[in-house]
């Protein structure tokens, strides 16, 4: 399922990146190749539909651009209003991120390897429009985001699953507690 969204870069870019999930087994050359192409995608003037782009008053949301019909990866639009964020959170898949407009803030930590112990934080930064980065891997994982300037963030966001229905952990930094959750697909308002 690709939304319409009247712009072939979008649908050139999922066939690319579908024929690169086919093809390419070793996760860290595949997350490398996917950055690449979402690079030349927004460079080349990648375009979301507005209803993808709304923010929800409440928390940040997760728009299906694409979901693999075989669930092998998908690609989503997500959208933090000023001051919002998520949780502290792992995705159990890889994922690659490029910013479409706005500051994503992301602050992460090391991938906890005993259960019950304070995260550690190694790492802070702030991605602008057009900046890519592998948000994380299968070993690489757990950090937080929030809208980092004082517009709306939008972030295209590439998974290796369907991350809409896909069971991940969330953590409470102060002692590593750790609940699951799903970050269901957000219905665009048309």
């Amino acid at each position: 399922m690709t939304r319409d969204t009247g712009n072939a870069n979008l649908a050139k870019f999922v066939e690319k990146a579908s024929t690169l999930v086919t093809s390419e087994h070793d996760e860290l050359r595949l997350t490398s190749a996917i950055a690449n192409l979402l690079r030349e995608a927004l460079e080349a003037g990648l375009e979301v539909p507005e209803s993808a782009t709304v923010p929800d008053p409440d928390r940040y949301v997760m728009y299906p651009l694409h979901v693999d019909p075989e669930g092998r990866f998908s690609v989503a639009s997500a959208v933090w209003n000023v001051g919002q964020g998520t949780p502290v959170h792992g995705h159990e898949t890889w994922g690659v991120v490029g910013i479409y407009s706005g500051i994503e803030h992301e602050v992460s930590f090391e991938k906890p390897r005993t259960e019950n112990a304070p995260l550690v934080q190694n790492g802070e930064a702030h991605w602008h429009a057009g900046e890519v980065t592998v948000c994380c891997t299968t070993e690489d994982d757990v950090h937080q985001v929030f809208c980092g300037g004082d517009q709306p963030c939008v972030g295209i966001h590439v998974y290796g699953a369907d991350i809409g229905s896909l069971r991940r952990r969330s953590y409470q930094p102060e002692n590593g507690a750790v609940s699951w959750f799903v970050s269901e697909w957000h219905k665009p308002r048309e």
